[in-house]
């Protein structure tokens, strides 16, 4: 009986500033990749020109099935997401893709979860830390508050029946971003996320969320600021306006 063909995977990694955590995240994803079965796994990492020599550390480790996509500048993580995936697909044939943070907030170690159901026929498999199972240690309450509101408003204001709307832990199949037109979610920050997520919604995609533990970052700093919270709330109304 013909077998067939290999999945082929990317996990695209956003980063910026991300020099105390990337050399270690790609050596644990390296660790995990012998667990996944007949399929090719590959990483991508996109960086926004990151003064901390990201992008150089990255060089350095040589990696197998390890790529690199530099850019200019500071675009923001909806423009990385969407140069990724358009890297992924066309250059390196990917089946699915994966959104992954840089930081550890992220365990590798859910990959396999993840791919489960991608075969069991889901199109986008949702990392939520809002359903029983997920959790966030050491968040502070003003984080957590803006989480459950975030959640909330997307509910209540679009209608989506999701958990975590703005997870960032994501695995794709990339025959759903065909049909998605990623140039016209016109957003910079975390908004993407839930941006991402609604059109997936409206194109009919089969999703699952899965339980994950949402760690505090390993070195670094956050990302998140105001102008991401104001950004959110915009897309929310762009969106909603957009619907009537």
């Amino acid at each position: 009986m013909k077998m067939p063909p290999a999945e082929k995977i990317t996990i695209v990694v956003p980063t910026y500033n991300e020099a105390a955590n990337i050399r270690e995240l790609l050596r644990e994803i390296g660790k995990v990749s012998e667990n996944i079965g007949e399929r090719e796994l590959n990483v991508l990492v996109v960086d926004d020109n990151s003064p901390d020599r990201t992008a150089d550390l990255v060089k350095e480790l040589d990696m197998i099935n390890v790529y690199l996509l530099e850019r200019k500048r500071k675009e923001g993580l909806g423009r990385a997401y969407i140069d990724g995936f358009g890297y992924a697909i066309r250059e390196l044939g990917s089946d699915v893709v994966f959104e992954m943070d840089a930081d550890f907030s992220h365990d590798p170690g859910d990959l396999p979860r993840f791919l489960a159901e991608i075969r069991n026929g889901f199109d986008l498999v949702s990392g939520s830390r809002h359903i029983v199972g997920g959790s966030i240690p050491g968040w502070s309450f003003h984080r957590r508050l803006i989480s459950y509101v975030g959640n909330l408003l997307a509910k209540e204001i679009l209608g989506m029946q999701v958990s975590d709307c703005t997870s960032g832990y994501r695995a794709i199949k990339t025959s759903l971003l065909g049909e998605i037109n990623l140039e016209e979610i016109n957003v910079k920050g975390y908004a993407f996320q839930m941006s991402l997520l609604h059109s997936a919604i409206a194109h009919g995609a089969r999703i699952k969320e899965i339980p994950i533990v949402f760690h505090r970052r390993r070195g670094g700093e956050s990302k998140l600021g105001l102008g991401d919270i104001a950004e959110f709330l915009a897309e929310l109304v762009r969106i909603r306006f957009e619907l009537k």
